[in-house]
């Protein structure tokens, strides 16, 4: 079964007056048919950077090289109208920030209508009534009437349910869903969190979820991609990553979390220092002067990401954590 992507050494450099920054460095990873996976790293990981290559979105100062694979065919480097082709019709993207995303000066039917007129040729009744369909599919109450209305007029977690929709409407074969939780307040939260897990089980769509928020992932990806300085440190399952992390910089952000089945609260754990500086970064492990386990072997050799059990990998020196 072909993948629906298959992202192979991709690497994305931005040219800057104070030099190159290295945001990601030989990522490789694949997305199935309807399964989720989820990409965790902290801001300035490059976990977003990854799929704004697949979508063709970089900045101008941004370039990618590698290869980039939809459903069998390369993506990375397509003209703009090659690519608009795919775009919003079978790979289709949630960005973090719905009131920036959705333009201010039209309203919710025109800018969903819209997706249906390029991409399936629908007329504009016809679309109209597909878009009040998908706002009702997520759950956006008396769709006929607020279609019409402009994102100002929208909650929060309205604005978030219309860029769910939007990215609905042509049903792609990828959606890809950035921070679909930020800003939004924890009730919000957890019936965005709701609704995208019924989207998963009720079609045929595959996921890739980029987030920070760990319970985002527990909740639901399949499989999970941590990243850290523009690589992946480790990847697998998301219950045995969860269960059995094998990287220390997994393992921080795992202990980093609070928990609800502890039965005593506990002092949180953190991870010392920062991320190292993109434009510099160091000859061996990334993560090494973070890191409790660091040996000298970890100042100068990079680790390669290595399998060490079956679906799992990682970048470390450790034979085991």
């Amino acid at each position: 079964m072909v993948a629906v992507l298959d992202v192979r050494d991709l690497e994305v450099r931005f040219a800057t007056p104070d030099g190159t920054v290295e945001a990601v460095n030989k990522v490789s990873f694949t997305v199935e048919p309807s399964e989720t996976v989820g990409i965790v790293g902290e801001s300035g990981s490059g976990k977003s950077q990854v799929f704004m290559s697949v979508m063709g979105l970089l900045a101008s100062n941004g370039r990618a090289t590698g290869s980039v694979k939809f459903q069998g065919g390369e993506i990375l480097g397509l003209p703009r109208r090659e690519l608009n082709r795919i775009r919003g019709a079978r790979m289709s993207m949630i960005f973090q920030d719905p009131m920036t995303s959705l333009n201010p000066y039209l309203s919710i039917e025109r800018q969903l209508t819209e997706v249906l007129v390029t991409h399936r040729g629908m007329t504009g009744r016809e679309a109209r009534a597909a878009a009040v369909a998908m706002l009702e599919r997520v759950q956006i109450p008396e769709a006929d009437r607020r279609i019409g209305l402009y994102p100002f007029e929208f909650s929060g977690g309205m604005r978030q349910r219309a860029m769910i929709a939007m990215a609905l409407l042509c049903q792609p074969e990828l959606l890809i869903a950035d921070e679909p939780t930020t800003a939004l307040d924890v009730t919000v939260q957890a019936q965005i969190l709701e609704l995208l897990g019924e989207l998963k089980r009720g079609g045929k769509t595959a996921f890739a979820v980029i987030t920070h928020d760990l319970g985002v992932i527990a909740g639901l990806c399949d499989r999970v991609l941590v990243m850290y300085a523009g690589r992946i440190v480790e990847s697998g399952p998301a219950r045995d990553i969860f269960k059995n992390p094998q990287h220390p910089y997994t393992a921080g952000l795992l202990f980093s979390m609070p928990r609800l089945d502890e039965a005593e609260a506990t002092r949180l754990a953190t991870i010392p220092g920062q991320p190292p500086n993109l434009q510099r970064l160091p000859a061996g492990c990334a993560f090494n002067d973070r890191c409790q386990y660091a040996m000298e072997r970890c100042r100068v050799e990079r680790p390669a990401l290595n399998a060490f059990a079956p679906g799992r990998m990682k970048a470390c020196h450790l034979a085991q954590l």
